[in-house]
């Protein structure tokens, strides 16, 4: 319908997207939403303070500036005492700027006088700072540094978004178009799943802004729509391509190739993303709200694609229903059917003839790699893994050694004394008491709200806010409640950033198993109807948590362990980011079923059509083997951008899904799971009676387009079908 119909599908799409892109333009602005962890202790305690210390927490932007005197001076000589207090001074002026704080009034003076810091609070959010008060704040720094001192500045206000990811995505785009160009060798084949992808990403975009203020939605929300939406909008419409050209080379009509392409192609593209769907729907298991908004963001971002690929790819198909083949097809001036042997079925046939080692070298290779993960540390990296060249990084090691290395992660102590009798004596008993606790440098005076009955105090620990030494004294503190408690009559918890950033690394590390038992678990159900097999559903799935797993791996020996970490340009190693494995899994789970239904799907076609369960694989690597190269190359490129940028983290994120793709696609997809299907030849396919009658039928290989040319199928045909279907 959508060929024959394609002016009418196009202008829908057009209209799709102008009244959503008008929607977007004419709707609120999406808020900056705080980020939130129900059910973990530092939440707990941070809810306490906004309810019992109303309007003391501060929305604005800061910015710590950190002075350090030259070597064998101190900050609190004449001059260099005028350089800073001139500095603060000028600091103060800004517009935006609500307070700035001298480090010689506030005591915030290093005991050997060689580092002194100013904290400088805006009125605006970091989102909201004019480019005007960063650069005040940038010429401040400049001529503070021209009286000789080392000045850098860390906090929020230094944070300027991140606009690298835009710079990322067009890199990845131009590479899809080369990867695209090479496989088809035409422009329209290669231009034209960019200009669906791209526009399906238009229509999810511009929905997401439309409905950002109505559902809450935060300005990070879009950022992993935007990235799937194009990573499976180009793969879904390059699978439905491929397919039109293939069955146009069989010598089919266009309206029979497309109708053919979008009932097979198009039938595993809609199972697919179901399975992309589940995975990030999934994250709502891990309980962190703007985690489960951007899944469901992305989910509908996928969902777009996938209508995409089934409606408007086939109206483009009816436009230039030629120009998407080879040159040398259409210089030819008909269409021949394909040559039989390439690339995907030399491979094949190399990997039926050595399934066993080639099954052993896979599985011993990936397992090898994700040996590391096994001392896998979360957490959550701040400026102490920006590079030196930065001045957040700078300003982070010069605190740690004028102050300790505690100093740049302190933790936050909550007493809540309602109820008791002296509410002073028991939180300055629970206060000597973690004053007391080995590993705590010191303990802030408590500062109480106006009800008198809540009290807050800072305690600095005497390691780094990363160093596995400073979650152990958090446990130990948290640990000593219940006798203070029984001493006091008050209770109290911890909070901060630091206390925040183990609560998280904690939830996110035991919700990691649960996540992968509800998707794996969902999509071995949703597999068993696409291959109507036991043993393919279970294989994919035990494949790509072999592949999950040696990426995690080599994340942990090059970020964690800091092996090769230089090549990388990544100059401090340390704990992985905390929401690193459920995105990885998340992602590249998606990525991996694409993989598995396109190439399996091929398989299964060919089987169920007569052929051998060897002649199968064969088949399936013929007709799919390029196709997903293509589609992983494109996935590998656009992820491995981002290991250029300078942001550890980001650097961490590309490094980490470029590897599970390149495992996946190339070790898992291609190698393995041929050599298993070759071991187990029709067992692969066995489905016992009473399952096969539960499962729905669903048409995946077009068996019923197949048939439908044919005047007369031979009935010995009938017959091959009717025992391979069994």
């Amino acid at each position: 319908m959508a060929f024959r119909r394609r002016w009418y599908v196009a202008l829908v799409w057009a209209a799709v997207l102008a009244a959503v892109g008008l929607g977007a333009l004419k709707a609120p602005g999406a808020s900056d939403e705080e980020f939130s962890m129900p059910g973990i202790e530092s939440q707990k305690a941070f809810d306490l303070m906004e309810q019992r210390f109303p309007g003391a927490s501060a929305d604005g932007a800061t910015a710590r500036v950190v002075f350090v005197a030259p070597s064998g001076e101190k900050v609190t000589a004449t001059e260099n005492r005028k350089a800073v207090e001139d500095a603060v001074a000028d600091l103060a002026d800004g517009t935006q700027v609500a307070s700035a704080t001298d480090p010689f009034r506030a005591k915030a003076v290093s005991k050997d006088g060689t580092t002194a810091y100013a904290t400088v609070t805006y009125k605006v959010t970091a989102t909201d700072l004019t480019d005007a008060s960063r650069t005040q704040l940038e010429h401040v720094l400049d001529e503070a540094r021209g009286s000789g001192l080392s000045v850098d500045a860390g906090g929020s206000a230094m944070d300027e978004g991140g606009g690298a990811g835009g710079m990322a995505e067009v890199i990845g785009v131009a590479i899809a178009a080369v990867v695209l160009l090479v496989t088809f060798g035409s422009l329209a084949a290669a231009g034209l799943p960019l200009l669906t992808a791209l526009i399906g990403v238009g229509v999810s975009m511009a929905t997401i802004l439309a409905l950002a203020s109505a559902l809450g939605l935060s300005t990070t929300t879009g950022t992993l729509a935007m990235m799937l939406g194009l990573a499976v909008g180009i793969d879904y419409a390059l699978f439905v391509v491929s397919r039109y050209r293939e069955e146009r080379s069989r010598g089919r009509t266009p309206q029979e190739a497309t109708a053919m392409a979008v009932g097979t192609a198009g039938s595993a593209v809609v199972f697919a993303g179901l399975t992309v769907v589940i995975a990030l729907a999934g994250l709502a298991v891990v309980g962190i709200p703007m985690l489960t908004k951007m899944g469901l963001a992305a989910a509908g971002a996928v969902v777009v694609a996938v209508f995409i690929a089934l409606t408007l790819v086939p109206a483009f198909l009816g436009f230039w229903p030629n120009a998407v083949l080879a040159r040398r097809t259409r210089k030819r001036g008909r269409v021949e059917e394909s040559v039989t042997d390439n690339g995907g079925t030399r491979w094949a046939r190399f990997v039926l003839r050595r399934p066993v080692p080639v099954l052993l070298l896979g599985v011993v290779g990936l397992g090898a790699l994700a040996i590391p993960m096994t001392s896998l540390q979360l957490g959550m990296p701040g400026d102490e893994a920006k590079s030196t060249s930065t001045t957040e990084r700078r300003a982070y090691d010069a605190l740690a050694e004028g102050f300790g290395p505690g100093f740049n992660g302190p933790l936050t102590v909550v007493v809540d004394a309602r109820g008791t009798d002296d509410a002073k004596t028991a939180a300055g008993t629970i206060a000597k008491e973690i004053g007391g606790t080995e590993g705590v440098v010191s303990v802030s005076p408590s500062r109480f709200n106006e009800a008198g009955d809540t009290a807050v105090f800072s305690v600095v620990p005497s390691t780094a806010p990363t160093d596995e030494k400073t979650k152990d004294l958090v446990t130990t503190i948290r640990g000593e409640r219940p006798g203070v408690e029984s001493e006091t009559g008050a209770t109290f918890e911890v909070t901060g950033t630091t206390a925040l950033n183990i609560d998280i690394s904690d939830k996110v590390q035991a919700a990691l198993v649960p996540y992968l038992i509800v998707v794996v678990g969902l999509a071995i159900v949703l597999l068993l109807v696409v291959f109507r097999s036991l043993l393919v559903p279970l294989k994919a799935a035990l494949g790509f948590l072999l592949s999950v797993l040696a990426a995690l791996g080599v994340v942990v020996l090059v970020f964690q362990q800091g092996h090769g970490a230089e090549l990388l340009g990544v100059e401090t190693s340390g704990p992985i980011m905390s929401m690193m494995p459920i995105f990885l899994v998340g992602i590249v789970f998606g990525l991996a079923m694409d993989y598995e239904v396109f190439l399996v799907s091929r398989m299964r076609e060919a089987y169920v059509h007569g052929e051998r369960p060897a002649q199968a694989i064969t088949s399936g690597f013929r007709h799919s083997a390029r196709v997903v190269v293509a589609a992983a190359l494109i996935m590998i490129a656009v992820f491995a951008g981002f290991i250029g940028e300078s942001d550890s983290m980001i650097k961490m994120i590309g490094f980490g899904l470029a590897s599970a793709v390149l495992f996946d696609a190339f070790v898992v997809r291609m190698a393995i799971v041929p050599a298993v299907l070759a071991l187990l030849g029709d067992k692969a396919w066995w489905l016992p009676r009473w399952l096969d009658r539960l499962l729905p039928n669903v048409d995946v290989e077009g068996e019923a387009l197949t048939r439908r040319p044919e005047a007369d199928p031979a009935p010995a045909e009938t017959t091959d079908l009717e025992v391979a279907r069994t």
